[in-house]
């Protein structure tokens, strides 16, 4: 059966019933299971890295030669202004000897003094159990919480740092579903200004969720796909953003064809025929988009290729399958008070009436097209500048929207003891050439103070243990990592490895740019092939891509500007490349629905009418459709974790940027200064004249016109 009329099925007066029945079945099925999709969520692939790398690598041998390297440690910290006094020494006592029952094996380093004066911190390893250490996390705090007057106390360490966040998370499942939910129905609401439409694309977009949801729990059950916090998240979003996209696209054409169709069961069979290429090739782009990311060597970038690419497939069927066949079965009354009315001849009658402003728009860009095009680009390069705000590394004390207990105590430790105090590095190396590797590891300028040598049970390795100067995540500290790698790998014989948090910071850093040089040129190729296979042109393609591409890079300066203002302009690593595929695949949607439509009007009415006819009668539709999809990534504001807010930022601005002016201006313009040569090399652009515009083709032509 071809793709056509498969669309075509819920169109039917038997097909429609059918649609619903086994929409009815598979919504019976995948609600259970979606559910469940929490119990598959692990979420060690966001902070992992490529096993290939040298942090990795030494993290696995520190497992292999030291096992109780692989617990999490909470460091406890102390600090008086004035100093500490005896009181305060007893209490830490008791406290370590009260947290002995917490700690794996029972052993807790002794206190360790800042050289102030003012500051004692110990630290212990926590049991490799997640729900215990939680528990164990929690009364901790609870017993630190309470100190003697001017005694600050406080709990960090990467085992605090994982409860923060689990704590910080509790209920956003819910409140982000809820959110989105709520945006998306005022939305629509306010698009379609009936009481009861809205509900319809609502409630489609609801069942593509659950099928989403039960389709990615079931891979990542039986076929191994991982799934984190952030691509569960993201798969919400981009389901609800992406479908009521294609619902208000396939909605609006259906309006229109039933002005020209007494029956609704043609009406939806045209609407569906001639809107159901550019639905695909929408939902073709971000999904193969979104599998590019599988290329990626980040685990929690490549996790989210699949994932959201699911929530596009699910999307796509409820959209073109559920929705046209609960509408068909509604009838008409669904778009009261504003019912569309059969009334032949309509269409071009009616043209200022439904499509008043973005008619008075198309007048504006048709009279002066080159000066449209030209200011709106200056423009937009203009907020390119804003980019010089942002800048690349997000610290680990401004992950969060709020205050958390882990990020209080790495403050205190910082005001009082080196930078690295809290996250040693630790270079492994042979066992014999422990003396020279600790020389080579003073020698190295940054390194405040290294321990002596610890040997592994087998006697083959050692393990040696140095505190930077710097903070963990700062530039300095990883250049200090850096110095250090040369100077332990040039000891002959070593073997030596290099690892912890620096260590892995600098290597995801390293990582990302590698993702940046391979992901980026790939999401592009892939883009330009679907858009010359649609528009079946060469010129026209390149064109898209190079205002994506401007559109893109002007979203990061303004979302510079709004994250510079909010106090978040240092990103998150991963962040401009997620929202580079965001933009481009998603921004690109609105050029396809906009020139496949120009497409098919250009071969019936000319380049110009037919140009300028699809920006007019697109123009409300797709401006709605960027609204709700920019209002979709705007709701990951609501989530407490700062790289949330900041793709939510970017993504929400580049999507309006796209809508507003790129789609609306920058685009139709140039189409129309280059004339027919938009076309090339497809048979289109050879045409030496236009058909006549005084006399578009009337409602029955057009209905009969192919697609």
């Amino acid at each position: 059966m071809s793709p056509h009329r498969t669309a075509r099925l819920p169109a039917g007066r038997r097909g429609k019933y059918a649609v619903l029945v086994l929409w009815l079945a598979l919504l019976a099925v995948a609600g259970p299971l979606a559910l469940k999709l929490g119990e598959t969520q692990d979420n060690s692939t966001l902070g992992a890295l490529p096993p290939g790398v040298e942090s990795s690598r030494a993290a696995q041998r520190a497992e292999a030669a030291f096992p109780e390297s692989r617990r999490q440690l909470a460091v406890a910290v102390y600090v008086r202004d004035t100093g500490l006094t005896a009181a305060d020494r007893a209490r830490v006592d008791a406290d370590r000897a009260a947290f002995a029952g917490y700690a794996d094996g029972g052993v807790v380093s002794a206190p360790a003094p800042s050289a102030d004066g003012r500051a004692l911190l110990f630290s212990l390893p926590v049991t490799l159990d997640e729900e215990r250490r939680a528990d164990a996390v929690r009364a901790m705090k609870d017993r630190l919480a309470d100190a003697a007057p001017g005694l600050r106390t406080a709990l960090t360490g990467d085992a605090v740092a994982e409860s923060d966040v689990w704590d910080a998370f509790d209920g956003m499942d819910g409140a982000l579903l809820l959110a989105t939910a709520v945006t998306v129905a005022l939305l629509l609401l306010v698009t379609y200004r009936s009481p009861v439409l809205w509900l319809v694309p609502l409630l489609a977009v609801g069942v593509a969720n659950q099928l989403a949801g039960a389709t990615v729990y079931l891979l990542a059950r039986h076929a191994g796909l991982t799934v984190d916090f952030q691509s569960q998240t993201i798969l919400t979003v981009l389901v609800f953003g992406v479908g009521v996209d294609y619902a208000l696209l396939l909605i609006a054409r259906y309006r229109e064809e039933l002005r020209r169709h007494a029956d609704r069961h043609a009406a939806m069979a045209v609407a569906l025929r001639r809107s159901y290429g550019a639905v695909c090739a929408s939902a073709a782009t971000v999904a193969l988009g979104l599998l590019c990311l599988v290329a990626a060597d980040l685990p929690a970038t490549r996790g989210l290729g699949p994932v959201g690419a699911v929530g596009i497939v699910a999307a796509l069927l409820a959209m073109t399958t559920l929705l046209p066949a609960v509408l068909v079965v509604c009838g008409r009354w669904l778009f009261w008070p504003f019912v569309p009315r059969h009334t032949p001849g309509a269409d071009e009658r009616d043209l200022g009436a439904d499509h008043g402003v973005w008619q008075r728009i198309a007048g504006l860009v048709g009279r002066r097209p080159r000066p449209v095009w030209v200011g709106t680009a200056v423009a937009l390069v203009a907020l390119t500048l804003g980019i010089g705000n942002l800048t690349l590394g997000l610290p680990d004390d401004e992950s969060f929207t709020t205050e958390v207990g882990s990020v209080a105590g790495q403050r205190l430790v910082a005001a009082h003891y080196p930078g690295g105090s809290v996250a040693p590095v630790e270079v492994l190396a042979a066992a014999g050439t422990a003396d020279l590797v600790t020389g080579a590891v003073r020698a190295v300028p940054g390194v405040a103070d290294v321990g002596g040598p610890q040997r592994s049970t087998d006697g083959r390795w050692v393990r040696v243990t140095a505190v930077l100067a710097a903070a963990p995540d700062s530039a300095a500290a990883r250049d200090t990592v850096g110095r250090l790698r040369t100077a332990v790998h040039a000891v002959p014989g070593s073997q030596a490895l290099v690892g912890g948090r620096t260590a892995t910071l600098l290597d995801e850093r390293r990582t990302v740019d590698r993702d940046n040089r391979v992901v980026i040129p790939l999401v592009l190729a892939v883009v330009l092939v679907i858009l010359m296979l649609l528009l079946r042109a060469l010129v026209a393609p390149l064109l898209l891509m190079a205002s994506v591409v401007l559109s893109y890079a002007a979203a990061m300066g303004a979302a510079g500007l709004l994250l510079d203002a909010l106090g978040h302009p240092r990103l998150f690593v991963g962040v401009p490349l997620q929202a580079f595929l965001f933009l481009v695949a998603l921004g690109v949607d609105y050029t396809i629905f906009l020139m496949t439509r120009a497409r098919e009007e250009t071969a019936s009415i000319g380049h110009r009418a037919g140009t300028l006819r699809a920006l007019t009668v697109t123009g409300g539709v797709i401006t709605s459709a960027g609204v709700v999809l920019a209002a979709t990534f705007g709701a990951l504001l609501v989530l407490p974790l700062v790289p949330s807010v900041q793709m939510g930022v970017i993504v929400a601005v580049g999507i309006l940027l796209d809508t507003l002016l790129v789609r609306s201006l920058l685009i139709p313009a140039l189409t129309l200064d280059l004339g027919m040569r938009v076309w090339w090399p497809g048979r289109l652009s050879r045409r030496t004249a236009e058909r006549p515009e005084e006399a578009p083709p009337t409602a029955s032509r057009r209905a009969a016109a192919p697609a």
